[in-house]
């Protein structure tokens, strides 16, 4: 489907059009390339993504023997404090990178305390750390897939829109001017063959 391009007969119309072509043009492959890339980036989020959640199902198989003791623990003991991002650009889209989560942990008596305390709370600490890291991924995978689907709108754009709508305009009016140029020409041979018609009526 072509675009719908306003224009004009003439020749300054068919400059800025040309214009137009040549910029989108040139600019189609790097937009090619960088929706390739985000692309590629979108696949390896979600694989460490899903990759985090496997991780998760694992560990939590891994301690299922000591599952039934969870009821015994104190969940107040721990809790995540803070979770420290930075931002970095993957082709042009900022994207949150996980530096550290933070927990705050409640001083407690070993001896008025399960011995296990402290191997549940280092569970809980990885358990809950690879969660928030799969969110993360998650969140780099949204970002990074809404930004592939606009920049894969603007290649169509360019590529089965804008481009062969610039090309079909430039033929037309292309078309309109040598059809312009060759009435003229017609119409001053015409001319010319009448003046010689009457200039050698006149002499006779």
């Amino acid at each position: 489907m072509a675009a719908v391009i306003k224009y004009q007969y003439n020749k300054t119309s068919l400059n800025n059009l040309n214009i137009q072509l040549r910029m989108r043009t040139k600019a189609l492959p790097t937009i090619k390339s960088k929706e390739s890339a985000l692309r590629a980036e979108v696949k390896k989020a979600k694989k460490e993504a899903e990759w985090l959640l496997a991780e998760m199902e694992r560990q939590i198989a891994a301690h299922s023997n000591i599952s039934a003791l969870w009821n015994e623990f104190d969940a107040t003991l721990i809790l995540v404090e803070d979770v420290q991002l930075h931002i970095e650009k993957i082709a042009g889209v900022q994207i949150p990178v996980l530096d550290d989560v933070v927990f705050k942990e409640k001083p407690f008596s070993m001896f008025a305390r399960p011995f296990w305390y402290s191997d549940g709370i280092r569970i809980l600490k990885d358990l809950a750390t690879i969660g928030i890291k799969s969110e993360v991924y998650y969140e780099k995978m949204r970002l990074l897939e809404h930004a592939r689907k606009k920049t894969t709108q603007k290649v169509n754009l360019y590529e089965k829109v804008q481009i062969p709508g610039y090309n079909e305009a430039i033929r037309k009016i292309k078309r309109f001017m040598e059809d312009e140029e060759n009435l003229s020409k017609a119409a001053q041979k015409i001319v010319k063959n009448r003046q010689q018609m009457m200039e050698e009526e006149g002499s006779a």
